[in-house]
């Protein structure tokens, strides 16, 4: 650690916040063990010994600049076992270690050993030997999670139980904290520590986030290293740090690369590729929607579009105070939720994920699976973020028979969807047929703020413009004016059945060689075509919209004027009619 003087510029000015932070409590004599978490196997800013920067592995950071004044650092994970920074550390420990072996009858300077139970007495022993002859001591214990996972004490082995008591110890260890003596703790994901360290009042815990803009920036600068970015990219240098939100300095490094040595990056393939990167790191958890379509595209639902387009222009001016901090879009199936919500996305060229199945069997692995997607939505600022499903996919608060995991997962999702740092940098789109089965948590003002309800079109006008968004939608030409070509009397249908109509008349034509779809073809095909019906369900998931709506103007005519008590009692006697069949 870099050690402080009134004389001296402040040796921590070159250091990344995070590094800062470490050294800032260190300092204050209370902590001794900090928890590394996050982007903890991406590249750090260090100097280069020659006034200017370098970037290398945390490890690296953490031996030369972090620890660069310590007498010794210690490295262990369970793949490598024990090592020492430096050729004479380990020279030092190596000797240490003999003396162990005559004290205590072992062997272990013919082969130091891996496994915790052995190593960490071994380690423990040295530090205090050391500590007493006045050395400042360094521990780094790299992947964590491998040697106090998470996990019920009760169930956990012997060896996993010694170890989290034995880190539990070192973390309030007077001798250790009143020594130059410090223990990192490195694990990419906070959830698989087991939280009895993890979450220990005597250990801090340090999030090591991806980088921000400007340090993309100062990243590609000294990787380019004065040469041209012309030369490896299409895209200037400013523009490629702004589309590279989310990504760690070690994914950009192998864009560049590639594209130092193939062909030119265009911002087409700087898209692909960093969707591409994304998505294997996060492990399937997020998918990328490529936004296609502006709010313009949504046919009708014109209140929804205006408080979208409201929030939309917002984010683009910079007021993210006004921003709401979500979206619930509630409607029956086939109204277009999903779609308006990617449009939402569109209109502003802003990136669009969708949470995927984050759940696992194994116990602490859903915590962490939740951490890896928050730690990347904050980096990937601003962000449309959509849930379908929403009542079936986040669960509630009370769920039982998983050990509390659901639990704790609606926990987390709840606390990261109402904290206010994030409002106008991450908007949530929670999508649901069933918004009265939504936890009321999640509903609730400060999470999804705003409530959208969707609706079939009602009007002959309003069915008119939906089939002309949707036939630009399926690339559907017409014969004629498609006011004049629609049957007048079209059944009440969803978006989507209309959509399936559009395209079963477009096969018709296509069959007959024609381009265009005649009055014909879709006289016939709406004489033909019958939507699956499900009346009970659709009119329980309209009525529950209704419910949901927070502004009247949404609501279509028929349901404005209708007593509150009324929808009430109708929905009430349409689950228990759903549930009798």
């Amino acid at each position: 650690m870099p050690r402080r003087s009134k004389s001296q510029p402040d040796p921590l000015a070159t250091f990344p916040e995070w590094a800062r932070r470490l050294a800032e409590r260190y300092y204050t004599k209370t902590v001794s063990t900090f928890i590394l978490h996050g982007a903890v196997r991406d590249l750090q800013p260090a100097d280069d010994g020659k006034g200017g920067r370098r970037f290398v592995p945390l490890r690296t950071f953490l031996s030369d600049e972090l620890f660069g004044s310590r007498d010794l650092v210690v490295f262990y994970d369970r793949s490598s076992g024990v090592r020492l920074a430096t050729p004479e550390m380990q020279k030092d420990f190596m000797a240490a270690v003999a003396g162990y072996d005559t004290l205590f009858g072992t062997e272990y300077a013919k082969a130091v050993p891996k496994d915790p139970a052995r190593a960490f007495p071994l380690l423990e022993s040295y530090a205090r030997v050391r500590i007493a002859d006045g050395k400042s001591v360094a521990f780094v214990i790299d992947f964590a999670e491998t040697v106090a996972p998470s996990g019920d004490l009760s169930f956990m082995p012997g060896e996993d139980r010694y170890v989290l008591v034995t880190l539990v110890k070192w973390a309030q260890d007077p001798q250790f904290l009143a020594a130059d003596f410090s223990v990192c703790l490195v694990a990419e994901n906070l959830a698989e520590l087991n939280p009895r360290i993890g979450r220990n009042p005597y250990a801090s815990q340090i999030e090591i986030p991806l980088p921000t803009e400007k340090e993309r920036l100062d990243y590609l600068e000294w990787k380019l290293s004065g040469r041209p970015i012309r030369e490896v990219s299409e895209v200037n240098a400013q523009a490629m740090a702004q589309m590279t939100a989310g990504m760690s300095r070690v994914s950009l490094d192998r864009v560049l690369t590639e594209a130092m040595g193939g062909a030119k990056l265009t911002a087409e393939r700087l898209k692909e590729k960093k969707k591409e990167i994304i998505q294997a790191e996060v492990h399937g958890l997020l998918e990328f929607i490529e936004p296609q379509h502006s709010i313009d595209m949504v046919a009708g639902h014109a209140k929804a579009k205006q408080l979208l387009r409201q929030a939309a222009k917002a984010i683009q001016t910079g007021k993210r105070d006004v921003v709401p901090m979500g979206f619930l879009i509630a409607g029956p199936i086939g109204t277009g939720k999903t779609f308006l919500a990617t449009c939402f996305a569109g209109e502003i060229g802003i990136p669009c994920v969708k949470f995927l199945n984050f759940r696992s069997q194994w116990q602490g692995v859903t915590e962490g699976n939740l951490e890896k997607i928050f730690n990347l939505l904050k980096a990937m600022w601003p962000v449309a973020v959509i849930i379908d499903e929403a009542d079936a996919f986040l669960g509630n608060r009370s769920a039982q028979g998983d050990s509390g995991t659901s639990a704790r997962v609606f926990s987390q999702i709840a606390s990261f969807m109402g904290n206010t740092d994030y409002r106008g940098k991450i908007v949530w789109f929670l999508l649901t047929s069933r918004p009265d089965l939504l936890p009321v948590d999640l509903k609730r003002q400060g999470r999804a703020e705003e409530h959208l309800a969707l609706f079939y079109p009602e009007s002959h006008e309003e069915r008119l413009e939906l089939v002309r968004t949707m036939a630009k939608k399926a690339r559907v030409q017409f014969d004629g004016d498609l006011a004049e070509v629609l049957p007048p009397d079209l059944p009440k249908m969803s978006g989507a059945d209309l959509e399936a109509a559009l395209v079963r008349a477009k096969l018709r034509a296509v069959t007959d060689r024609r381009e265009k779809v005649t009055k014909e073809d879709l006289k016939e095909t709406f004489a033909d075509f019958v939507p699956p019906s499900y009346p009970l369900e659709v009119e329980l998931q309209t009525l529950v919209a209704v419910a949901e709506c927070t502004s009247r103007e949404l609501l279509p005519e028929s349901y404005r004027q209708k007593p509150r008590d009324d929808v009430t009692r109708r929905i009430r006697e349409l689950k228990l009619l759903l549930s009798e069949q």
